[in-house]
């Protein structure tokens, strides 16, 4: 082994764009159907289908309607109102 090596020509690896990481998501028991549903009809794996949508949506800058989070919408859904 080298004592010391020479990096200045080396080359930054293309490939660490692609890496990926785990994370655990709750998803909703209607979203997985769908997408269920969709892999059976595409031939492809519904977690496969699932990031492919969600890199599309990060891709095209898509922004949700956020408009159902207000505070006064969240004490409805939580049964405080």
């Amino acid at each position: 082994m080298r004592i010391e090596y020479d990096f200045s020509e080396s080359v930054k690896n293309p490939y660490t764009k692609h890496l990926k990481k785990r994370e655990t998501l709750y998803l909703g028991i209607d979203v997985i159907d769908y997408f269920k549903g969709v892999a059976e009809e595409t031939g492809v794996p519904y977690k496969n289908l699932i990031s492919l949508y969600l890199r599309d949506c990060a891709n095209s800058h898509k922004k949700l309607k956020l408009n159902c989070l207000t505070p006064e919408n969240n004490a409805e859904q939580a049964g405080q109102v």
